[in-house]
């Protein structure tokens, strides 16, 4: 159990990275290009994130879920003291982004929770079967530049700018729903179609 919370620490600083890059360039397409360095770090490390790894729950592996809710808890724990860390720095500009999360509906943030959870599940799934990381460096970003909501990077961004409020939390809450909702819906429409590897 406490080696799945520090894989997911792990995985919530690798993310937390990517998110540091993003807040430190004006330019959205290479912040969004650097971001994939937590990703890439994550599949590499084989690091217990929660958007990688919700879209395999079908697949019924003994231990999944428990497993994925303690990566979870260690993604929360690895990108808030990234944030925290980074608060002093990166503070004014996390605040900006931050600022924007929170005017999205509940709805408007749960969909684009749900497109990003697919980009990640691509991205992931196309490392773990085929070997590339083209999945990464193209899914990422354009999951960045369309404004889809990533909860674990959100979880970083909120610490980054010191936002603690309860709509912080609820907002998390709903992205998280979404990225599962996405990674699950794409793993099942892959397997019933025929397309998934394995099947």
């Amino acid at each position: 159990m406490l080696k799945q919370v520090f894989s997911g620490i792990l995985a919530g600083l690798l993310v937390s990275l990517g998110g540091g890059v993003f807040l430190s360039v004006n330019d959205k397409v290479v912040g969004a290009v650097g971001f994939t360095i937590g990703l890439i770090s994550v599949c590499y490390y084989g690091a217990n994130l929660y958007t990688g790894r919700v879209g395999y729950l079908f697949e019924g592996k003994k231990g999944a879920v428990p497993e994925l809710f303690l990566g979870l808890l260690g993604n929360l724990i690895g990108a808030v003291l990234a944030g925290l860390a980074m608060l002093s720095f990166k503070g004014e500009a996390a605040r900006a982004v931050c600022d924007a999360k929170l005017a999205l509906s509940g709805g408007s943030a749960f969909v684009r929770g749900i497109f990003c959870g697919m980009l990640i599940y691509i991205a992931v799934n196309l490392y773990r079967d085929r070997k590339t990381t083209l999945g990464i460096l193209f899914g990422i970003p354009v999951f960045i530049l369309s404004g889809f909501e990533h909860s674990i990077a959100d979880m970083f961004y909120f610490a980054a700018a010191g936002v603690f409020s309860l709509q912080a939390v609820l907002f998390i809450v709903i992205v998280a729903a979404g990225n599962a909702v996405g990674a699950l819906l794409l793993d099942r429409i892959l397997f019933f179609a025929g397309l998934k590897k394995g099947t």
